[in-house]
């Protein structure tokens, strides 16, 4: 029997994980987490075949979870879900050491076949984000500026592109003020801009934000 650890901040989601592998005897939804602390408790306390990692969840961002996971159990394979387009975590998630990436709006059908792909050891990838990753492997002069921010930069970045506050985005990632207008200076340095609006115009174009 196979053991899933679900790590997402939406029960309904997690229940409806849950209720489309209960069609499938071999797979086994043995664990929930809520946030990253839940996550890495259940991992070391437990024992278990994968994790499926929701990429925003509140507290410390799903990049970083996923590579506190690499770190604590690299055994384990990482399946990525995530609201967002592919264009904005994918590569990152793949390039962190996730096996796999489904967008929260595939069928059901779809997470479980890259569950089973993983769990022969192979990743799991779109024909889309294929040719994404084949695109990162281009020399840094090629790559888009967005690409020299860090994780936490990065979430930042598009979080302020979505139209949130400095204030709204402390909120959610329960860091403090001080620390997100910090990220935010560096985002500006790095991307050689000036305000919000450059920042927002350029992950319209870039396909970055919704």
């Amino acid at each position: 029997m196979v053991r899933l650890l679900f790590a997402d901040d939406h029960p309904l989601l997690r229940n409806g994980l849950k209720q489309a592998l209960s069609q499938e005897p071999d797979l086994q939804s043995a664990g929930e987490a809520e946030d990253s602390k839940q996550v890495l408790a259940q991992l070391a306390e437990g024992v278990w075949d994968m994790v499926i990692l929701d990429i925003t969840m509140p507290g410390r961002g799903g990049l970083e979870i996923l590579r506190d996971i690499r770190r604590l159990r690299p055994e384990v394979p990482v399946l990525v879900l995530s609201m967002p387009t592919e264009e904005q975590f994918a590569v990152r998630a793949i390039k962190a050491g996730a096996s796999g990436y489904v967008c929260k709006s595939s069928a059901a059908r779809d997470v479980v076949q890259a569950i089973r792909k993983i769990l022969t050891g192979k990743k799991y990838v779109s024909a889309n984000l294929a040719e994404m990753l084949a695109n990162a492997l281009d020399s840094d002069s090629d790559r888009p500026p967005h690409e020299a921010l860090s994780d936490r930069e990065f979430q930042v970045m598009c979080r302020i592109a979505s139209g949130k506050t400095v204030s709204q985005i402390a909120a959610e990632t329960t860091l403090s003020v001080k620390t997100v207008s910090t990220y935010r200076a560096r985002v500006l340095e790095k991307m050689n801009m000036h305000n919000n609006a450059e920042l927002t115009r350029y992950a319209i174009q870039n396909n970055l934000v919704n």
